[in-house]
């Protein structure tokens, strides 16, 4: 089974930055306690969006998270405070270098 890795990309509405870093920061508890999620964090970008570092154990899991309670309630935290739709990428790592530094 290979690990499924997903980017998250959130542009905050003019003013509402920390409003959505905190929405954020609500939702993501229950997000953890599902099944599958290996990584789910949140970090500032030097653009000023704010980047969701994902890792799930399966595609399966993913489909899940994105169908889920969860999610849906994050969405509905995080929508009045965004710009612009979520940018959702999804990825499968490609091994290189050391095992320890070289998949996420």
């Amino acid at each position: 089974m290979t690990d499924v890795i997903v980017t998250a990309v959130f542009r905050a509405a003019p003013g509402m930055r920390d409003a959505l870093i905190d929405a954020l920061r609500r939702g993501i508890p229950a997000v953890h306690e599902e099944a599958g999620c290996v990584l789910y964090a949140i970090h500032d970008a030097a653009d000023g969006s704010i980047v969701m570092l994902e890792k799930w154990t399966s595609t399966s899991e993913l489909d899940a998270h994105a169908d889920g309670i969860a999610v849906k309630k994050l969405n509905e935290l995080i929508g009045p405070f965004l710009a612009e739709p979520v940018t959702v990428t999804t990825m499968t790592p490609i091994p290189a270098g050391t095992a320890a530094q070289g998949v996420l």
